[in-house]
């Protein structure tokens, strides 16, 4: 028997309309591009946060010029009873979640010999912690609905280490091969589990970095695209992986950072 595909033309590939997602650390860079994309391909965005009320009100007000709706929830990812409560809220209010966005993250500055064990404790807790405790309270109404889709947010970190960020990078690691063995794991119960490994991206988080002409000329000396890139270069393969599109891909890391890094 012959297959059957339909084709699909422009942005009707990608149509998230009737879908609601979550997206962590979603006030600013990153997170903030991927709330609005997201909201561009038709989703309602769950916004999870933690300090910056001005940043996300306006992330809000964008989501809403696009015609969806939009909400926010304060929330330490590092507290599992948190988000419990926090993912019954949205619950309450969109009725239903279907794509996870596991972005909240930090990155500092931590020499081994120097750094203590409440810095490394914090970066862990925030990056891999949190996005287990995302992961672990949502698979069940994932599983309930025989729907899902989680998107992980590693880093170049994760695959080839950070010198003078080995807790950064052991995060990001972590995050990989979670998504590694989780993939498998849930795609029985029609949950699609990825992750996008980003490179060096235009955001308040490592602007400081960007800012220093030295620093930068060299990172843009490891890039072999030659730029830094935008964060909605990193949000539209996280769109992608939402759709069904992606529909083949099960625990994939797929590499965003300008020919930087070359993983198979």
């Amino acid at each position: 028997m012959a297959l059957q595909y339909k084709i699909f033309v422009g942005v009707s590939m990608i149509n998230l309309s009737g879908q609601v997602a979550i997206v962590t650390g979603g006030s600013r860079g990153i997170g903030a591009a991927i709330a609005i994309m997201l909201a561009e391909a038709g989703a309602d965005i769950a916004i999870i946060y933690r300090n910056n009320i001005k940043s996300v009100k306006e992330v809000i007000k964008r989501v809403n010029r696009i015609g969806r709706k939009a909400e926010a929830f304060s929330c330490n990812v590092e507290n599992y009873l948190q988000c419990r409560t926090t993912l019954k809220k949205i619950l309450r209010i969109f009725k239903r979640i279907d794509i996870l966005v596991n972005n909240a993250g930090i990155w500092e500055y931590g020499r081994i010999g120097d750094m203590t064990p409440k810095q490394w404790q914090k970066t862990i807790n925030i990056n891999l912690n949190g996005t287990f405790h995302m992961c672990d309270i949502v698979v069940s109404h994932m599983k309930e609905r025989k729907y899902g889709r989680i998107i992980n947010i590693a880093s170049t970190a994760g695959q080839r280490g950070e010198p003078y960020h080995s807790h950064y990078a052991a995060s990001k690691g972590g995050v990989i091969a979670f998504t590694k063995s989780i993939g498998p794991e849930l795609i029985k119960h029609k949950i699609w589990v990825n992750c996008i490994a980003p490179g060096w991206v235009m955001t308040d988080m490592v602007l400081p970095e960007l800012e220093n002409k030295n620093t930068r000329r060299k990172i843009l000396q490891t890039i072999p695209r030659g730029t830094i890139a935008k964060p909605e270069e990193s949000a539209g393969p996280v769109v992608f992986l939402a759709s069904k599109l992606a529909d083949n891909i099960v625990g994939e890391i797929i590499n965003v950072n300008g020919g930087s890094v070359l993983c198979g």
